[in-house]
């Protein structure tokens, strides 16, 4: 599927134009077969099930292959939409890889979604499978799959990593061990005549407005030019080590994570966020050159110990879904390690900027951003501009330019909003001064604790929905936000909510006895 803007062009970028995802893993597994790409959490089985993974290159690949086969081999047509949940483990992103070279279009969904939000992205762009871990800590995601599948009426298949599967689940461990793999179509003689393959829709994304829900779709180009700007600016080395506690259902877990490691062709070692333990188990066993994290927790890990330079490690990226907390963030002093922050702007962009020699965050241009920024990159990553209502406008090889599904700015709900110019308002305020700005505050309206968004007055709308109580939004130093509700039968009260598919996280804020939860 090409996406085409207001002029009926295509949607494509000059960088990476005809590369997508698939070609980056297919050069590495040739150049690299027998070297690490892929490594699990240590901890796995403390929150999903299967045995920790290892995963070569040559291993990789040809599971991305059975992956592929397997979904045309049920029933999937080309550009048919796949949702995925997974857990942050090898799983995720072989699957992730594995609808992309099926000629399918990847929509990651967040881990602690639940019925409510799920149902209502998967019908509004009509996917047509669902791929889920079976089990996350307590949750069985089988039972929360096979719910949504039962509600939404375009999804035909349901398909899952983990034990016990049920009936209607198809199941995919098996294909670690396969020995014959599905065959996989031409991609090449479907889509002759069509634009350069990087302009091939990739994946959707969720953003999150004041109005509701809004689907970002990208094609390949506009994922590796955000990767391509991480890795340039942070100066990763090819063949990088890289632990990462992103996950892989946002644009951000995708360009800083993902992409990186691809046009890398290093080792990913994956982390589900958090466990200090086997952070550090990871840090001493995986012997990262780059580590990423969440900003907020980079001075409670230095000061643990665990962001040192021992072990080899050289870069360290810290990325801040709020960016306007960076400009208040300490200052980095160990030179030994390279020190770069990634400010996030939802689902829109994202700007990677390295620290100074005074350890503190780099402003944030306005105009062209390069890769890297010093000396001056020949690469244009992002160009930038505040707007007349002080907000944050973004525009350049990353940002989409047109709404999905086609067709959506002539209905009724919330779409992504391109100017013809090519900006796009990310709702974030800002302070511009001179050749630069910063950003001082998040869009209004909107409530956020760790990766995740919420609209204020809906959630306090699901509270009353689910009875009598009140609910709290307070400040927290680590995760942005935090929910503390009260209610006469707090288990009544989470039970209530729960029926209702609400987010782990509002159930979770409703302590067994009245009084905020701590």
């Amino acid at each position: 599927m090409i996406l085409h803007d207001r002029r009926g062009q295509p949607a494509t970028t000059r960088i990476g134009g005809r590369a997508t995802l698939d070609e980056l893993l297919r050069r590495a597994a040739q150049r690299r077969p027998n070297a690490i790409a892929l490594i699990d959490p240590p901890n796995r089985e403390n929150f999903t099930d299967g045995e920790p993974r290892r995963l070569t290159y040559a291993q990789a690949d040809r599971m991305v292959s059975a992956i592929a086969g397997r979904l045309r081999r049920i029933g999937l047509n080309t550009d048919a939409i796949v949702g995925v949940q997974l857990a942050n483990t090898v799983d995720a992103v072989l699957t992730l890889l594995g609808i992309l070279r099926a000629g399918l279009i990847a929509m990651p969904l967040p881990l602690l979604w639940r019925r409510a939000e799920m149902a209502a992205a998967l019908s509004r762009v009509s996917a047509s499978a669902l791929i889920v871990t079976g089990r996350v800590g307590a949750t069985s995601h089988f039972d929360l799959a096979m719910n949504v599948a039962a509600e939404i009426f375009p999804i035909r298949y349901v398909c899952g990593f983990g034990r016990g599967a049920p009936d209607g689940i198809i199941p995919l461990d098996d294909l670690y061990t396969a020995q014959r793999l599905d065959p996989l179509p031409s991609l090449a003689a479907e889509r002759a005549g069509e634009p350069g393959p990087g302009a091939h829709l990739a994946v959707i994304s969720w953003d999150l407005t004041a109005e509701g829900l809004v689907p970002v779709a990208r094609n390949h180009a506009e994922l590796i030019a955000g990767g391509l700007g991480v890795l340039l600016e942070s100066r990763m080395t090819q063949d990088a080590v890289i632990l990462s506690t992103m996950m892989t259902s946002s644009f951000a877990g995708l360009a800083v994570a993902v992409v990186p490691w691809l046009l890398s062709a290093g080792s990913l070692a994956l982390h589900q966020p958090f466990d200090a333990e086997a952070f550090m188990i990871q840090r001493q066993t995986v012997g990262p050159d780059t580590v990423i994290v969440p900003g907020p927790v980079i001075g409670p890990l230095a000061e643990s110990g665990h962001l040192g330079a021992d072990h080899g490690l050289k870069s360290l990226i810290g990325v801040w879904r709020a960016p306007e907390r960076l400009m208040h963030a300490p200052a980095w002093h160990d030179t030994r390690v390279r020190m770069t922050d990634v400010p996030v702007f939802g689902e829109t962009g994202l700007i990677a900027a390295c620290r100074s020699q005074s350890g503190k965050p780099a402003a944030i241009p306005l105009g062209l951003v390069f890769a890297p920024r010093a000396p001056k990159g020949t690469v244009v990553v992002a160009d930038i501009a505040a707007t007349p209502a002080g907000t944050v406008a973004l525009r350049g090889p990353m940002v989409p330019r047109v709404a999905f599904p086609p067709g959506a700015e002539r209905g009724s709900l919330p779409y992504f909003k391109a100017a013809a110019s090519g900006f796009v308002d990310t709702g974030f305020t800002c302070v511009a001064e001179g050749p630069v700005m910063g950003v001082s505050g998040a869009p209004p309206g909107i409530v956020g604790i760790g990766g995740y968004r919420f609209v204020a007055k809906d959630l306090q709308a699901l509270v009353g929905r689910a009875g009598n109580g009140t609910l709290a939004i307070l400040p927290d130093a680590l995760t942005g936000h935090r929910l503390a509700g009260t209610a006469g039968e707090g288990q009544a009260g989470r039970a209530a909510l729960a029926a209702l598919g609400s987010n782990p996280l509002l159930v979770g804020a409703f302590s067994d006895h009245p009084g905020p939860n701590a």
